[in-house]
């Protein structure tokens, strides 16, 4: 035969569009002629591959090898096509059985001995490659990625050898092993935080409705640490939300960390981050801080230190739920749910309304470093929390023992059962037409909730935000209705918003 055809999968952010890899044999002159937007270290391939042949006991064939990567206007990146480049030729030259190419995909990247070495992000590939019902061969090291696709038929080769001795039905490949997920997650306990009692109320609170949170507080009173603990008070994820999380970490510049697979993540990068780094970018698009915290908790300790137009680039995925990256050459869409905890110091010197009286910022230097967070993005936080000095005997744990994270985390996790049985979604996550729905007030909670909004200046937005915080406290306590006790509770939370809050 002169044409051979394998599958395989490229990879564009968290999608993988199939790439066919078709292969012809000609005369002429010895040459390998390759099309189909390959760049750098795809083109160098060819010499990987023919090096892999050679030393494998394979014959590489006289003449032209013309090798397309279709579809043509898409660009290739990486050593992922090794294998199907080198089984390609194979088949054309008769060297492997290809009777069942049309029913696999194979990835991997080959080394001058022959064997298979990992690729990166492969785990959107093997998802793909299950939903069109085909199996998928991989390198062993990346086994128990392509595992975690459960639709998927995996296995997994050391060699190019191994690979040629399965398809001609002489030798069997090991299927892919799934990872188990930790039994306990590595989460600090909220045992630990002695008072506080309101900031942990709050934190409970953000947990049960996945709600945005922001802590206000001086310095040394527990605002990292309490965010530090949500982690351990959250829902469990469901098996397509770790999924998805999954694929973002596959695709990114680190990998994936089979280590925490199952867990939501907890991303806390510095105040020095730039918005690439914080949303994603790069000349072949990767995944920035809001979609590796996909499904789990994005800290931004020291909010105001921030730079303001690396904050404002959060508005759009806190509302959407998803980042787009637009480049010359490229173009890339990830997932980005996060649930957004802050924490910010009251002033610039930190200790504005502090009983110690340290603080000597006048009230234009108070009202410009609070001034550094915007109103839309203020207006997107659920909860703004004053996180006060503790006194010195309940540092010392003197006191009524702090509830730890397991008896908080039931509670969570009976209110958001609530929750996803009527809504399908967190409370936070609800659409205005379900706000509308399963947030009706009384007349009189009505009167109440336009009186304050006139009063304070609030935003639609910032009503919705409160409806939805009152309808988790409602949950919370097993309440079919919004009572005034619940509406009460949310609109305490909102301290930063109105004329007045600066």
């Amino acid at each position: 035969m002169s044409l051979a055809r394998v599958f395989s999968r490229a990879a564009v952010g968290v999608d993988a569009p199939q790439v066919t890899v078709e292969v012809h044999a000609g005369g002429g002159l010895p040459r390998i002629s390759m099309v189909g937007l390959p760049q750098t270290a795809v083109r160098e391939s060819k010499d990987r591959v023919k090096a892999a042949l050679n030393n494998a006991g394979f014959q590489f064939p006289d003449g032209l090898l013309t090798i397309s990567l279709a579809p043509a206007d898409l660009p290739k990146e990486g050593g992922r096509f090794d294998l199907p480049i080198a089984l390609g030729i194979l088949a054309v030259t008769g060297q492997v059985n290809d009777a069942r190419f049309e029913d696999i995909e194979f990835i991997g990247e080959l080394s001058l001995g022959g064997g298979l070495n990992p690729v990166h992000g492969l785990l959107p590939a093997a998802i793909q490659a299950g939903r069109s019902g085909r199996q998928l061969i991989v390198p062993s090291a990346n086994g128990s990625e392509a595992a975690l696709a459960r639709d998927t038929t995996c296995h997994c080769a050391d060699s190019l050898l191994a690979v040629v001795a399965w398809l001609d039905g002489r030798d069997l490949l090991a299927a892919a092993q799934r990872p188990e997920p930790p039994l306990q997650p590595g989460c600090k306990d909220l045992e630990e935080v002695y008072g506080q009692q309101r900031a942990r109320r709050a934190l409970e609170i953000a947990a049960a409705g996945m709600h945005n949170l922001l802590f206000r507080g001086p310095p040394g009173t527990g605002k990292t640490m309490l965010a530090s603990r949500l982690p351990g008070i959250l829902p469990p994820l469901e098996e397509d939300e770790a999924l998805d999380a999954a694929a973002v970490a596959s695709v990114s510049q680190a990998g994936l960390d089979l280590s925490h697979w199952g867990q939501r993540a907890f991303r806390a990068p510095h105040h020095t981050a730039s918005s690439a780094a914080l949303v994603g970018g790069g000349s072949q698009p990767r995944p920035g801080e809001v979609s590796l915290a996909h499904h789990g908790v994005l800290f931004l300790d020291e909010l105001p230190e921030f730079n303001r137009n690396v904050l404002e680039v959060l508005r759009e995925p806190m509302e959407s739920g998803r980042i787009v990256i637009s480049r010359a050459a490229n173009h890339a869409e990830f997932p980005a749910r996060f649930q957004l905890i802050s924490a910010m110091n009251p002033c610039h010197c930190g200790f504005h309304g502090d009983r110690s009286g340290r603080c000597r910022c006048t009230a234009d230097q108070v009202k410009r470093y609070r001034g550094k967070i915007s109103g839309p993005l203020l207006d997107r936080i659920d909860l703004h929390v004053e996180v006060n000095r503790p006194s010195r005997a309940i540092i010392n744990g003197h006191g009524p023992k702090p509830e730890d994270s397991a008896t908080v985390r039931k509670r969570v996790i009976d209110a958001h059962l609530r929750q996803m049985q009527r809504n399908g979604v967190p409370n936070a996550q609800m659409s205005n037409t379900q706000v509308r729905q399963f947030c009706q007030l009384t007349p009189s909670l009505e009167g109440f909730l336009e009186t304050l909004a006139e009063k304070l200046h609030l935003s639609p937005r910032a009503c919705q935000r409160i409806l939805k915080v009152s309808r988790t406290l409602a949950d919370m306590d097993e309440c079919d209705a919004i009572g005034e006790e619940h509406l009460t509770e949310a609109v305490a939370y909102r301290g930063l918003d109105g004329p007045t809050s600066h």
